[in-house]
């Protein structure tokens, strides 16, 4: 059972008004599905106030916690460039595979590039993967420097009229401040022929508050326009994807959902609640 299905029972069970040691236990239910303090404390206000309609009372404070930004992947003719980064383990490489897939599949002509270069297997792994959905791979050899292979994957896309480039960058934790400062240089270089449209941002949807922390150090190396959540299969608790946008003001775009490569949704605040809610 979800944590708003079990919020619903719970106030469902309530006789009379909620004491003060009830909206505590409720409180720390919500904390610990990682919607925060703040968010929490707002949901226990509507439990104060609307008994009867907090179903519904609930999904329209939750919405406020979404952008109304556009949530469309930027597309800029002739050739649209987007650059991919994130935390190692997040899924940063597979969901490069899932949007090239997308691309290819609507008829685009797509470009992968391999500028992660530090990882032993990123390069062998973007490459199976480009094979198996029929995209183009750019790479070049493991320890190569990054922007290089970035800058010579822009230079193929605009030469051989890709209208695609997707750049995967290295993994990196989020507190290593030498290979964060790397992320701008690697755009910059990229920039040098075509620009960068696009720079999505992958963060795993399990690991709760921790993803903000994350993303924060990332917003500070590099301008992200959207975010993209992994592992969203049913194993996420859910709360975090409230907190994370309300407190990033950056649009999530897409979720993953699974390991095929169609594995990969638009992401619909309205729809995602409509599951939160009934889960």
């Amino acid at each position: 059972m979800g944590i708003f299905a079990r919020l619903f029972e719970k106030v469902a069970s309530l006789r009379g008004e909620p004491s003060q040691a009830e909206l505590d236990e409720i409180r720390e239910s919500l904390i610990a599905a990682d919607l925060g303090p703040t968010l929490a404390g707002e949901i226990i206000d509507l439990v104060r106030r609307e008994r009867n309609d907090l179903a519904l009372a609930v999904k329209s404070e939750l919405m406020k916690c979404f952008l109304s930004d556009s949530r469309e992947l930027i597309r800029r003719d002739p050739l649209t460039t987007i650059m991919v980064v994130g935390v190692n383990g997040t899924g940063k490489t597979t969901s490069v595979a899932k949007i090239a897939e997308r691309f290819h599949r609507s008829g685009e002509k797509v470009l992968v590039t391999a500028a992660d270069t530090f990882r032993a297997a990123a390069i062998e792994q973007l490459s199976t993967w480009a094979d198996r959905i029929g995209v183009a791979v750019h790479s070049s050899s493991s320890g190569s420097d990054p922007a290089s292979v970035a800058f010579d994957g822009a230079k193929r896309a605009a030469s051989e009229s890709f209208t695609i480039h997707i750049i995967d960058t290295a993994g990196r934790l989020h507190t290593m401040s030498n290979l964060m400062s790397e992320l701008g240089k690697v755009k910059r270089v990229a920039e040098k022929v075509s620009p960068v449209n696009e720079v999505l941002l992958v963060l795993d949807g399990t690991v709760g508050q921790n993803a903000i922390v994350q993303a924060r150090e990332f917003m500070a190396a590099i301008p992200i326009t959207g975010l993209v959540l992994t592992k969203m299969d049913g194993s996420a608790k859910g709360g975090a994807v409230l907190a994370i946008e309300r407190e990033l003001s950056i649009p999530i775009k897409l979720i993953g959902t699974g390991e095929k490569a169609s594995d990969l949704e638009n992401f619909e605040p309205s729809l995602f609640l409509d599951r939160l809610l009934a889960s």
